[in-house]
């Protein structure tokens, strides 16, 4: 279990805000199979107090996403202040989480995102000004290691963060000139984790539940956040779940991965208009189907289809498929 401030975690394994990703209905699967906690796609600071209607939009969530955190980027204090107090108000999440981590340059060129670690006065006068206008819910830092490897301050900024009153930091141990190149320094999540009495929740390089493991065991984190691993593979949540309740996981079939792509596919239906819902089925299934003879194909098959009907179709032709081959999806890496 997780304290953040006044908020509880049942477990360790929180999926990661990912733009284009942590839709509404990808959340909505990533707790059902147990991901502590969810996040929303990082959305501008800008955007929420202009209240852009896409960007309050991806803020927007349902009870049953519960607990999620809203995470905001931007350059100007008083502005990032302003939505973060806005979101707490008008849709009162769990959580407020303040972006130093992205790395994109449209985001950093600006100076939001992990721009602010080249500058830690900024980022203490964004971390100050959102920590008092959020009255009622913690108030948390998701960051990179620094700008590049001659200015590594993950852990300076750490203990800035924590006296200012931040109650939980994830962090990605990658500069931002890495992107997402080469290993993920783990070090540094340890580091952090000495230096600090608030909650470190480690990022980087998890990609099964051993990863997990050998995670919390190198760093002694107190969580742990998914992000890639989770596409294609939300079962990794329960598996870590399973793992820290001593529960066996039960084997996942191809068919089991084929109904999850169908529950998927009726979600984004709900939720997303008919392109949203055709693009993001396409972006996902991509995902999903891998690991089984002919795999390729069916890929290939849903990525020419343009319309609902025939989607819905292909799936159950594709259920009907799987059912006459080896229905034994290869779990190996997932311990």
């Amino acid at each position: 279990m997780i304290k953040i401030g006044n908020l509880n975690l049942e477990s360790t394994a929180i999926l990661a805000p990912m733009a284009g990703v942590t839709d509404r209905p990808f959340r909505t699967i990533c707790r059902k199979m147990g991901a502590s906690m969810v996040y929303t796609e990082f959305v501008s600071a800008d955007g929420v107090i202009r209240k852009n209607n896409k960007t309050l939009d991806l803020v927007r969530f349902n009870e049953k996403e519960r607990p999620i955190g809203v995470q905001i980027f931007g350059d100007d204090p008083e502005v990032v202040a302003k939505s973060a107090q806005y979101i707490e108000t008008v849709f009162k999440p769990d959580l407020i989480d303040i972006n130093y981590g992205c790395p994109v340059p449209k985001v950093t060129n600006r100076g939001a995102g992990s721009a602010a670690l080249k500058d830690l006065c900024l980022m203490e006068e964004i971390t100050s000004a959102v920590v008092d206008s959020v009255n009622e819910i913690p108030v948390t830092v998701k960051m990179r290691a620094g700008w590049d490897n001659d200015s590594i301050v993950s852990t300076i900024a750490g203990e800035k963060l924590e006296k200012i009153g931040v109650q939980a930091i994830t962090l990605h141990p990658r500069t931002t000139k890495q992107m997402f190149t080469k290993t993920a320094n783990w070090d540094l999540i340890k580091e952090l984790k000495q230096a600090i009495s608030i909650p470190v929740i480690g990022n980087g390089d998890v990609a099964s539940i051993k990863d997990y493991i050998k995670l919390k065991e190198t760093t002694n984190c107190d969580g742990v956040m998914i992000a890639r691993a989770a596409l294609g593979n939300p079962w990794i949540f329960r598996d870590i779940y399973n793992y820290e309740n001593k529960i066996n996981n039960e084997s996942i079939t191809l068919e089991d991965k084929i109904r999850l792509c169908r529950t998927h596919f009726e979600l984004l239906k709900n939720d997303k208009n008919i392109n949203q819902c055709i693009n993001l089925t396409k972006k996902h299934f991509s995902y999903y189907l891998k690991g089984f003879n002919d795999a390729g194909i069916w890929r290939k098959k849903f990525m020419n289809m343009n319309n609902p009907i025939e989607i819905q179709l292909a799936i159950e032709e594709l259920i009907k498929y799987v059912r006459e081959i080896d229905n034994t999806f290869d779990s190996s890496e997932r311990g």
